[in-house]
């Protein structure tokens, strides 16, 4: 039966309620004398205070019920002390992903027209020189770079004053951006039931106890944790340029701290992997890690075996639209796979179809044709955690929403946007974004199956399929991510990949493959590889085209 109220705000104050002493948050600021990382530590209730604080602090700023605030603060403290405030007041968090580059940051405020900026003074000063974006922007709150919010404010009123907003479970409580992999990111509007769904849905699916203790890589996966009852382990790491982190710091913290639970990218988790098998050190207290935002590389679910002695990885299916969907674990992958990566079935509750790929919209759910098990389809989704629209954008809503069939009671279906298979066993395969699918007179390539053929080669960390030529005349090529000092070393190489393409019918037409020291790939996951970009670098560099026989 669904809560009376459902502000996803009131987990914070049960938890402070049945365990005020618990552990809610720890935030690094320096090293012991022994050597140890030393923490600001909070429990639930103060944790529950700080929040009440910030809420009478917005509130006496003038933020109210249903205003769109946007949030440029650090992650830890102020990230979740800040959206929570803004929950309880009812108020509509707008989280963007700052490392996405300055244009389509500000493109984003724009098109949220936020009243409200929650801000460093870095954010403030911002929202100043760019105007235009901001012009919405009514009330500007300061947020402290300091780790605490504890702030005095004459004449705010008291914290108890400002009661929880009473919130149906169909009213508005986020806007949270896509990473724009693919295209422009999008708002996402988010309900107090869809967050309420997915608490559960995770819980569930994992088994995750109230107690655990999670040290989040992505901070804004921290904001489930009050709900999930777990504390959060703020991780030393800089969100704005996630790869550049240190594993020993990230290892030290798991060992310190006793983490069961981390939620990462395989690209941070495969140089966790690494560092933990060069240095021969186990991760006993973890009891799951989950690793999404791309799919998982072969050597990682092969390596976790090691590090994760008492745990599995898990790699969770879903995007910032509908999450969680499926879910598959290292018990249950298949490492050695060209057929694409699996990523299990569909968690309780959410329904998944495999329908015929299109690039026009879907009317209702009767305009589309189901595809047999094992042929590649178009992924669409419904179930409680399936977001309705994006903010402000019916184009991208048309084309990624599908209604029920007339007169159904159902709720709509999402369009993933990613192309796989439902294999025999009832198991999705993620094969590709649609929008990446290379169409050939041969016929249609997909990344996945293509791409774990040719990273069996030692010297292949990343690489990705492209197209190349005019489009209706397109063909395959692979650019790999490899420093390259010579021709002749490029071409030696490309013989190489050549060969192992040639193992597998649907590699075998591949001949052409690209070498570049970095690829462009998306901030938040430091995992999407931005294959569209590389496409159209591709059209003027250096091609080696290979023949085996040569």
């Amino acid at each position: 039966m669904p809560a009376a109220n459902a502000n996803i705000a009131r987990h914070l104050g049960l938890m402070a309620a049945a365990h005020p002493q618990r552990a809610a948050l720890k935030v690094p600021r320096g090293r012991t004398r022994g050597g140890d990382i030393d923490y600001l530590a909070l429990s639930f209730a103060e944790l529950d205070a700080e929040v009440a604080a910030w809420s009478a602090r917005l509130a006496a700023a003038g933020v109210g019920r249903g205003d769109r605030s946007l949030v440029m603060v650090r992650q830890g403290l102020p990230l979740i002390a800040s959206v929570f405030a803004l929950f309880r007041l009812g108020a509509v968090p707008v989280v963007i992903d700052p490392g996405m580059g300055l244009k389509s940051f500000l493109a984003c405020v724009a098109r949220a027209q936020p009243t409200a900026l929650v801000g460093i003074p870095l954010a403030r000063l911002v929202s100043h020189v760019f105007r235009r974006p901001f012009r919405s922007v009514k009330v500007r709150v300061g947020a402290s770079g300091a780790l605490t919010a504890r702030l005095s404010v004459p004449g705010a009123p008291a914290a108890a004053a400002v009661p929880l907003a009473a919130s149906a479970a169909d009213e508005l409580a986020a806007i949270l951006f896509t990473s724009g992999s693919t295209g422009a990111p999008k708002g996402v509007r988010y309900e107090h039931g869809m967050f309420d769904a997915q608490v559960r849905l995770i819980r569930e699916t994992y088994g995750i106890e109230p107690g655990e203790i999670d040290l989040p890589l992505l901070p804004i996966f921290a904001l489930f944790n009050p709900a999930l009852g777990m504390t959060t382990i703020v991780p030393e790491i800089d969100p704005s340029r996630p790869a550049a982190f240190n594993p020993a710091h990230i290892v030290q913290a798991i060992r310190q701290e006793n983490v069961t639970n981390s939620f990462g990218s395989p690209t941070l988790w495969r140089k966790i992997g690494d560092y933990c098998r060069t240095e021969n050190i186990a991760l006993p207290s973890l009891r799951r890690v989950l690793c999404a935002g791309a799919a998982v590389p072969a050597a990682l679910w092969e390596n976790a075996r090691a590090f994760l002695p008492s745990g599995q990885l898990h790699s969770p299916y879903g995007a910032t639209e509908a999450l969680p969907v499926a879910s598959v674990s290292s018990a249950e992958i298949a490492a050695d796979s060209v057929r694409g990566a699996c990523v299990g079935r569909p968690v309780p509750g959410v329904d998944v179809k495999v329908v015929a790929v299109t690039d026009g919209p879907i009317a209702t759910e009767n305009d589309f044709a189901e595809v047999p098990a094992g042929e590649i389809g178009e992924f669409v989704v419904r179930g409680p955690v399936v977001t309705k629209a994006y903010d402000g954008q019916p184009e991208a809503t048309a084309l990624a929403k599908i209604a029920p069939a007339p007169g159904a009671t159902t709720g709509l279906w999402h369009r993933m946007g990613d192309c796989g298979f439902r294999d025999e066993a009832g198991r999705l395969w993620f094969c590709g974004r649609k929008a990446e699918r290379v169409e050939t007179a041969a016929g249609t390539l997909y990344t996945e199956p293509c791409e774990q053929v040719f990273r069996r080669h030692p010297r292949v960390t990343r690489c990705a399929l492209v197209g190349v030529g005019e489009p209706g005349r397109l063909r395959a090529a692979l650019v790999v991510e490899a420093a390259v000092p010579t021709s002749a070393e490029a071409r030696a190489f490309a013989r190489e990949l050549r060969a192992l393409g040639t193992a597998h019918t649907h590699t075998a037409g591949i001949k052409i493959f690209y070498f570049r020291p970095i690829f462009p790939v998306d901030v938040r996951h430091n995992a999407k590889i931005h294959r569209l970009t590389l496409a159209k670098w591709a059209r003027t560099a250096k091609g080696y085209e290979s023949d085996p026989k040569r």
